[in-house]
């Protein structure tokens, strides 16, 4: 796929948002689907609740659009859209629950990972039947294709739940979670056009269209956050795509922002449960940082910044 098609793809989704999205805040406003703020979080995040949230309705739209009309729909395209869209709607349930009932935490920690690993594993199953590659994943550093046999499965899925939460976890600042896709996107964008993947190059240069168009709205300050509708959803066509290219083993890399955020809960819960203590002010990190002084723009701006060294580094390697 070449770098102008996948720039059109790209303009044709973030045209898509920018038109989108000032007419869905109002619709949200009006059904009243606004933000929950956690009474732990940061202080200076309380003047953002009611902010209107479930935009990634957008964000999935613009990229449904983009990619059913880009072309010839193939069976690969179909699976990463579906992944996309079921991740999304699991969200989107899950935004529900907040809304209606007003309770922050939504559907229930049983309920969204069960799901998750249903969608996972389907995925997994899909591509170790029809890829040409098999149960094999690309080993960086190494530029070798490892087969996993009977652990591809397990390990497809994990990869998949994985990711999803992470990014998941990375939306709690204005423009973190967008921006962070955005940069990652045109990573995974670049690489299926420089290997032949064109289903993966045009929907990841979707997703990166639509995440730049969101970020017009959702950058400091807010005027619509994405909800769990646009961040399951994203985290779920970041490793739909990786898998389809079986590059799993990548995206630790380029998304570093993504697992550090993840790691860093998980580190939180470990040392207060084992030894009474906390190692950071508050996780996941990027409230660490805001914590300690950094102003919100900062830490998002950082964030960027790591992300773009990272995945420009994967793409070396890669």
């Amino acid at each position: 796929m070449e770098y102008r098609q996948m720039a059109i793809t790209a303009a044709i989704a973030f045209i898509i948002m920018i038109i989108g999205t000032p007419l869905m805040i109002p619709i949200l406003k009006k059904i009243k689907a606004g933000q929950s703020i956690r009474e732990d979080g940061p202080k200076s995040h309380m003047v953002k609740s009611g902010t209107p949230t479930m935009g990634g309705l957008v964000i999935i739209a613009a990229v449904l659009i983009t990619c059913l009309t880009a072309g010839k729909i193939t069976t690969d395209m179909v699976i990463i859209i579906s992944a996309f869209v079921a991740f999304g709607v699991l969200g989107f349930l899950d935004d529900f629950v907040k809304v209606t009932l007003k309770r922050n935490l939504g559907l229930t920690a049983k309920q969204k990972f069960l799901l998750q690993i249903l969608i996972a594993v389907c995925l997994a199953l899909y591509q170790s039947k029809v890829s040409v590659y098999g149960t094999t994943v690309f080993i960086p550093f190494v530029n070798k294709y490892l087969d996993f046999g009977i652990w591809y499965i397990p390990f497809v899925a994990f990869v998949v739940v994985a990711m999803v939460n992470s990014v998941n976890l990375t939306d709690g600042l204005d423009g973190l979670a967008s921006g962070v896709t955005f940069i990652v996107a045109i990573f995974l964008a670049l690489v299926g056009s420089a290997f032949g993947f064109t289903t993966t190059s045009v929907f990841c240069s979707a997703m990166a269209g639509a995440c730049l168009g969101f970020l017009l709205f959702n950058k400091h300050p807010a005027k619509v956050f994405m909800g769990d509708t646009g961040s399951l959803a994203l985290g779920g066509g970041i490793a739909a795509a990786a898998i389809m290219m079986n590059i799993e083993l990548i995206i630790p890399i380029a998304g570093g922002i993504f697992v550090a955020e993840t790691v860093s809960v998980i580190l939180q819960v470990a040392s207060f449960k084992l030894r009474g203590k906390r190692i950071f002010k508050m996780a996941p990190l990027h409230h660490h940082f805001e914590l300690s002084g950094w102003k919100e723009t900062k830490v998002v701006m950082v964030f960027w910044m790591v992300t773009f060294i990272l995945c420009a580094i994967s793409l070396l390697i890669v």
